[in-house]
């Protein structure tokens, strides 16, 4: 699906013009960009996240020219999609995620502390 897709099933869901639905699909997009771009974070419930990550700088290799050359630092936009976006995609990978959920062991709780000589001769006493 590509933009203008995107706009006329925006404009035939909800009954507006497509003037209209291609205003409010750039309003929605203009708004995380320009959030991410800040550097916060755009959470859909549901849907995923749209973040700005840092990638450090690194070394690569040029194949036509055969020679090594550094690429700098920068920051790039990431997407992580949400669980109901991943089940929608994939319901067999939603269902291979809670299987292994169901086959963790339960955490173990915490050791009570031993109780000392002089602890429990006063819990006797009460």
């Amino acid at each position: 699906m590509n933009r203008i897709e995107l706009v006329e099933k925006i404009a035939a869901t909800h009954n507006v013009s497509k003037a209209e639905a291609a205003r409010i699909l750039e309003t929605v997009t203009g708004s995380i960009v320009a959030a991410v771009k800040k550097g916060d974070p755009v959470q859909i419930i549901g849907f995923g996240t749209f973040k700005q990550v840092a990638r450090a700088a690194r070394s690569g290799f040029n194949p036509q020219a055969g020679t090594k050359i550094k690429i700098a630092a920068q920051k790039v936009p990431k997407f992580v999609p949400g669980a109901s976006f991943k089940a929608a995609v994939d319901p067999k990978a939603a269902k291979r995620k809670a299987d292994k959920a169901a086959e963790k062991p339960v955490a173990k709780k915490a050791a009570a502390k031993p109780v000392t000589k002089k602890a429990a001769v006063a819990a006797k006493k009460k």
